[in-house]
C-alpha cells in the first residue's frame, strides 16, 4: 500500500476498484452493533472467547486481593480464583467453592450481575446474526448486449437459488460513471437505466431484465472502449420479499465495462422434455454464447 493510503480505511470496492477513505475517526465502542453485524462468525466467536477468558482472569485477580476468601478453593491460589469467576460468571454454582468474606460476597454479586448483563447482550447479538435476512440471489457473471425485438437491448440474468417464492420482486438498474462539465468539474455522475418490466410477481426461477438502448438511453452510442475510459460502471439492484419469512431480502451486482458482451446472448437454461415437464439447468447460467 502506498504512503498516501497508510493511514487511511479501505471500507470496500465496486466494479474492480479499492474505495479508501480518510479523516473519519472510528468510534468502534459506540457502534459496537453495527461492527458485529459485519464481522465474519469466526472474528465473533474469537471475540466473545476472548473477552470471556480475560474478565475472568480480571477477576481472578480481583479475588486474590483477599486471603481465604472463597471456600473450599480448588486448585487451590490463583487458577481456583479463576475457575470460581467462570462459575460465578456463568452463574452456575456447582456449590463446592463459594464466598466467605463480604469482599467476596460483593465482588462476586457484581460479577453475577455482568455476566447476566453479558449473557443477555451476546444471546440478543447471535440472534440477530442468525435472524438477519439473507437473499440468495445469483446474477450472471456477464451482461450481454444484442438485438431484440429490433432493437438493441441491454440483458441481465438474475435468479432464486434458494428456490422459493419471492413476492413482487423489484429491480432498478443504474450506470455509474466519470463525467467532466464544460468547465472542468470532475464528477461521479449516476444515471437511471429503464427496464422494459422492473417487477415481478413470483421470483422463483429465473429473470431476464431488458434494458432498450435506444436514442433516450444513457447508453445510446457507448462502447466497452468509452465505458471503460468513464470508468462506468452498471449497478442492478433486486429487492423483494420472501414469502416464507416476510422479510425483505436485497441484492446487488456490479458490473464493470469488461463484464458486458457485445453481440452475445445467454445459452438457454429451460428446455422441455417429451412429458411436458419443464428443466431448468442451472450449470449453464452464467454461459454466453456469439450471435451468429
Amino acid at each position: 500500500m502506498s504512503a498516501q493510503y497508510r493511514h487511511g480505511r479501505l471500507i470496500g470496492s465496486a466494479s474492480g476498484r479499492q474505495f479508501i477513505t480518510h479523516g473519519l475517526r472510528r468510534r468502534l465502542l459506540l457502534d459496537l452493533y453495527h461492527l458485529f453485524m459485519t464481522v465474519s462468525w469466526p472474528v465473533i466467536f474469537a471475540s466473545f472467547g476472548t473477552f470471556f477468558f480475560l474478565f475472568n482472569l480480571l477477576f481472578a485477580a480481583v479475588y486474590s486481593l483477599q486471603a481465604n476468601d472463597i471456600a473450599n478453593l480448588d486448585p487451590t491460589g490463583y487458577w481456583g480464583r479463576f475457575f470460581f469467576s467462570v462459575e460465578t460468571l456463568a452463574t452456575v454454582g456447582y456449590g463446592d467453592m463459594h464466598p466467605q468474606t463480604p469482599f467476596a460476597h460483593i465482588v462476586a454479586a457484581i460479577e453475577i450481575f455482568v455476566g447476566l448483563m453479558s449473557l443477555a447482550l451476546i444471546t440478543g447479538m447471535m440472534f440477530a446474526r442468525f435472524s438477519k435476512p439473507t437473499a440468495r440471489f445469483v446474477f450472471a457473471r456477464n451482461a450481454v448486449v444484442r438485438p431484440m425485438n429490433g432493437a438493441l437491448t441491454l440483458m441481465l440474468r438474475a435468479a432464486n437459488a434458494r428456490q422459493n417464492i419471492v413476492m413482487e420482486a423489484s429491480a432498478q438498474l443504474r450506470l455509474l460513471r466519470d463525467e467532466v462539465t464544460p468547465e472542468g468539474v470532475r464528477f461521479r455522475r449516476i444515471q437511471d437505466l429503464a427496464l422494459i418490466r422492473n417487477r415481478h410477481p413470483v421470483f422463483l426461477f429465473g429473470w431476464t431484465m431488458l434494458h432498450v438502448i435506444d436514442a433516450a438511453s444513457p447508453l445510446a452510442g457507448e462502447t466497452m472502449e468509452s465505458l471503460s475510459a468513464a470508468r462506468a460502471f452498471l449497478l442492478l439492484t433486486v429487492i423483494g420479499t420472501d414469502e416464507t419469512t416476510g422479510q425483505s431480502l436485497m441484492a446487488r451486482q456490479e458490473y464493470p465495462a469488461a463484464a458486458l458482451r457485445w453481440n452475445y446472448g445467454y445459452v438457454d437454461i429451460l428446455s422441455t422434455d417429451a412429458d411436458g415437464v419443464d428443466h431448468f439447468d442451472y450449470t449453464r447460467f452464467h454461459d454466453i454464447e456469439p450471435l451468429s
